[in-house]
């Protein structure tokens, strides 16, 4: 189970449930693999709308790492994901939410 005040987010691939977290770890590797811009570049495509699909597998994958995951960016280019895209945009920006912001009670 995900623990949003420690900035995590839960996923299931292939039927099995994951736990991310954007580590300060993770997010220097996020960064360093962006095609274009910066961390700050990236936070304002996903508030804006303007982030593309490898914008979302890059996020899923830095939290996978960050939460111990020992794949690799190829390996989820096969998983199903439950929820499909809708729900991998939707953890990304959660992850991006909960790595720079206390969580919403809520959710």
């Amino acid at each position: 189970m995900a623990n949003p005040w420690a900035g995590e987010v839960s996923l299931e691939m292939d039927g099995k449930s994951h736990v991310l977290k954007l580590t300060l770890g993770s997010l220097a590797e996020l960064e360093a693999g962006l095609a274009s811009g910066s961390l700050v570049d990236l936070v304002q495509r996903f508030e804006s709308g303007g982030y593309c699909t490898r914008d979302v597998l890059a996020l899923i994958v830095a939290g996978l790492r960050g939460g111990g995951w020992q794949g690799t960016p190829e390996d989820i280019l096969t998983v199903e994901i439950t929820g499909g895209a809708m729900q991998a945009a939707r953890v990304a920006a959660q992850l991006l939410a909960r790595a720079f912001s206390v969580p919403d009670v809520a959710t």
